[in-house]
């Protein structure tokens, strides 16, 4: 006898209380009605049909959260979004064009003309260059914390016009992990939300969230799609944040606590601990328009379905690889906290359980000339910007990365002329010692002196 329609198995949408293995896989997924594929289809459509009349109404009234042009959403993208909030334990999310349009979209919803915003010093290059560039540019500025131990320098560069604390869990290209409970508790005092960067943690790894943050922001280009094949970025929010607090104590956030109209509520009344995100998404991305192509947020959330798995390899190799070179006679040091000697160690192993990712510093004798040596005779890794691939690479940030940045700057950060950041990815560990032997084996050669055949 067959199945009543009211006993047939419906498919799972609600993933909440799963591992993270299997939400990595299933988070966001959601049957095809017309053909039932199992894998959620690519949505190429620039824009969406209105029910009738109203329908159109309330979508632009913003009393429907149904997306009206693919610039403020698409359901492709949606699988991406609601996955990697399930893995970050957020409340949402939204996906950009890219990892720098994901940091510039979070931080335009909170900030904007006069205002400030505080950052560790150590972040990636580009991510400095956007701040000294583009966002003085708009009129918002920066100031850096070097020792975020230190009490007296936090409070020097906290203003009341300061907005945000921003921060990476694991900067790169010398793997000096952050200690966000530190951060947070900063941020806690002065009523302000911390955004975290974690691209090079991935939620495999970390989840900022866990640790006091209540923002990420992710490029997704690198781990979570995992290929190198598609750009793309994405804010994740925690939901976890006091707005009204805040805005009680002096720091307003309008996009989210302010009515965008008369008679529509604010983003904080109408979407509660999903405020944030949903001011990032109308107030931010669907203005400026650094909206993902669907085909990028197909492969991102086809990709983060093997995040853990990958992210298991690529620190394995890692740590075989980190510790391999620290006994090299041709290295002078290793910038990598998953090892015993690195004075960030204790940090690591609480927060990391001693497995702070793939992307990791490595400086050589004889300065550029042994860097160049190095890197020019390496065969499986590619010498090329980017980490979080399924290959291996490898740049030297003095001459791109930190090229534009003062030299004081540089040698604060530790960004030395033999200094090259390595990106660890899924070939076999013993081809990539070999390739890296090679590549010691020319900066050898450098300091040998030749041989005269004069009699």
């Amino acid at each position: 006898m067959s199945e009543s329609a009211n006993d047939t198995a419906q498919p799972v949408t609600d993933w909440e209380g799963y591992s993270f293995d299997t939400r990595q896989v299933h988070a966001g997924e959601y049957p095809d009605r017309n053909t039932g594929l199992r894998v959620p289809p690519i949505a190429m459509s620039a824009g969406y049909v209105f029910d009738d009349f109203d329908d159109q109404v309330d979508r632009f009234a913003g009393r429907s959260i149904d997306p009206i042009y693919s610039r403020q959403g698409n359901p492709t993208n949606a699988v991406a979004e609601e996955r990697l909030a399930s893995l970050e334990g957020g409340t949402g999310s939204v996906a950009v064009s890219s990892g720098q349009a994901a940091i510039s979209s979070a931080l335009f919803a909170l900030a904007q003309h006069g205002d400030h915003i505080v950052s560790t010093a150590s972040i990636y290059g580009g991510t400095r260059i956007l701040f000294g560039r583009s966002f003085k540019r708009f009129g918002i500025e920066f100031d850096y914390v070097w020792d975020a131990d230190d009490d007296a320098e936090w409070e020097r560069a906290i203003r009341p016009t300061t907005k945000a604390i921003f921060t990476e869990t694991i900067p790169n290209p010398r793997n000096d992990v952050t200690d966000l409970r530190r951060i947070a508790e900063i941020a806690a005092r002065y009523n302000l939300p911390v955004v975290v960067d974690n691209t090079v943690g991935t939620p495999a790894l970390i989840r900022p969230f866990e640790h006091g943050a209540d923002i990420v922001v992710h490029s997704t280009t690198k781990f979570l799609t995992g290929h190198g094949a598609a750009v793309g970025g994405a804010v994740v929010d925690g939901g976890r944040f006091d707005w009204a607090a805040a805005e009680r104590a002096g720091r307003a956030y309008p996009l989210i606590t302010a009515a965008p109209r008369p008679g529509l509520g604010s983003m904080l009344d109408r979407f509660g601990t999903g405020a944030y995100a949903r001011a990032v998404r109308e107030a931010v991305v669907n203005d400026i328009g650094p909206s993902l192509s669907p085909f990028n947020g197909f492969l991102l959330h086809q990709g983060m379905e093997t995040l853990s798995l990958r992210m298991e390899r690529h620190v394995d190799s890692s740590l075989s690889i980190a510790a391999w070179l620290e006994q090299q006679p041709e290295v002078e040091s290793v910038d990598y906290a998953g090892l015993p000697s690195n004075a960030l160690h204790g940090l690591a192993l609480r927060d990391y359980d001693g497995r702070t990712g793939s992307v990791f510093g490595v400086a050589v004798r004889g300065g550029i000339d042994g860097a160049r040596a190095f890197v020019n005779g390496l065969r499986v890794f590619s010498r090329m910007t980017g980490i979080g691939d399924t290959r291996s690479m490898v740049i030297h940030p003095l001459s791109s990365t930190h090229a534009t940045f003062p030299q004081e700057i540089n040698d604060r950060l530790g960004i030395t002329p033999g200094l090259l950041r390595l990106s660890i990815g899924l070939e076999a560990v013993d081809d990539l010692k070999r390739d890296l032997r090679a590549g010691l084996d020319r900066v050898a050669a450098l300091a040998t002196p030749a041989v005269s055949l004069a009699g």
